[in-house]
């Protein structure tokens, strides 16, 4: 959960993300030793009486082609395995279909009968003590932790977006169209997230609460709402 002093990312819950802030840290070290060496030229150019060396060389001209590429080859490389990552969904245990609404989300997990549910912001004046305010919701999403998560988005009437950043997952919601991600949980606890797309008025009263637990609490919970 993010506190309104934080600078950073929020704690990791999933592999994609923990991969994601690695490639974050990866490229903050790239621009800091351009800026760097950067500075330096500069440094060096506004302290020499003697500058021809530099701005004719064709060495210098060589260096700074070749030297772009090669760190261009450092942020795609890692960039395009996360990309991959996160586009693959490999035999999940679980699928869940999350589809937007104005303003409240509707999920439907497809691997059991008769289990969907419509989830509503709980306005502030009926919050229990402990709970966000324009966070908490009244259904809530329960999975099984460690264990691969299908999640297929859609939209019933506009533009919305299934985002969840603890867990490194941001899925447009477009009508007539079915996205999908995966998602899958190294730890058990509550992650919060919101709608990321402008989709009207009440665009920031649709929070999205997924409560990842061990397997045992999960069957429980489903057959309970089954019914």
């Amino acid at each position: 959960m993010a506190n309104h002093l934080q600078l950073g990312f929020q704690d990791a819950s999933s592999p994609i993300m923990e991969e994601l802030i690695d490639f974050h840290d990866h490229a903050l070290m790239v621009v800091l030793m351009i800026c760097t060496l950067v500075l330096y030229l500069l440094t060096l150019m506004l302290t020499e009486k003697l500058t021809s060396n530099t701005t004719d060389s064709q060495e210098v001209e060589l260096i700074w082609t070749i030297l772009p590429a090669i760190v261009l080859i450092l942020l795609a490389l890692p960039s395009l395995q996360i990309l991959y990552m996160m586009d693959e969904i490999d035999e999940p245990d679980l699928t869940l279909k999350a589809i937007g609404h104005q303003w409240y989300w509707t999920y439907e997990y497809t691997d059991f009968k008769n289990l969907s549910f419509d989830s509503y912001m709980i306005p502030t004046t009926e919050l229990s003590p402990g709970h966000f305010r324009l966070l908490e919701v009244d259904h809530r999403i329960v999975i099984p932790f460690q264990s691969p998560t299908r999640i297929i988005v859609t939209a019933n009437d506009v533009l919305h977006s299934w985002a969840i950043p603890t867990l490194g997952i941001k899925t447009d919601a477009i009508p007539g169209r079915l996205n999908q991600t995966s998602l899958l949980t190294t730890r058990p606890g509550i992650f919060y997230g919101q709608c990321s797309e402008i989709c009207g008025a009440n665009h920031s009263y649709m929070p999205i609460v997924v409560e990842s637990t061990p397997l045992s609490y999960f069957e429980n919970w489903a057959s309970f709402m089954a019914h």
